[in-house]
């Protein structure tokens, strides 16, 4: 990830860093595996990537100061970008990813908002 130019930016960038770190400790409190951490396909970049299970979970984190502000950063643009990167790190799992033969997975977004709260939405993309 490029660094920040600004004091906004870095201050963007550390607070981005931090929720991803919750989003960590909560899927592995769950007894998730991680297996990426900020993994970067073609497509784009997907925060964090744990399997749980066999199940194999993409994680969008959003931070904000409340859930709704949290919640109103995931685009549509965002979402499309997150399922192509899913689809191209399931390529290499041993399941794959083409026509249903598939790995299990699911998208989750994770928001991390006030005063360190933390809400897991799986399967947010309503994929699966």
């Amino acid at each position: 990830m490029p660094e920040p130019r600004s004091i906004t930016g870095l201050r963007a960038h550390l607070a981005g860093g931090a929720a991803e770190e919750q989003a960590e400790r909560a899927y592995l409190a769950r007894g998730a595996k991680v297996l990426e951490r900020r993994w970067r396909g073609e497509g784009g970049e997907v925060d964090l990537i744990v399997r749980e299970g066999d199940v194999v979970v993409f994680v969008e984190v959003k931070s904000g100061r409340s859930r709704d502000a949290a919640l109103a950063r995931i685009t549509p643009a965002q979402m499309r970008r997150v399922q192509a990167s899913a689809g191209l790190y399931l390529d290499r799992e041993p399941a794959g990813a083409l026509a249903g033969a598939l790995s299990e997975a699911r998208i989750d977004v994770v928001l991390v908002f006030g005063t360190g709260e933390v809400e897991i939405l799986e399967n947010a993309f309503g994929q699966g």
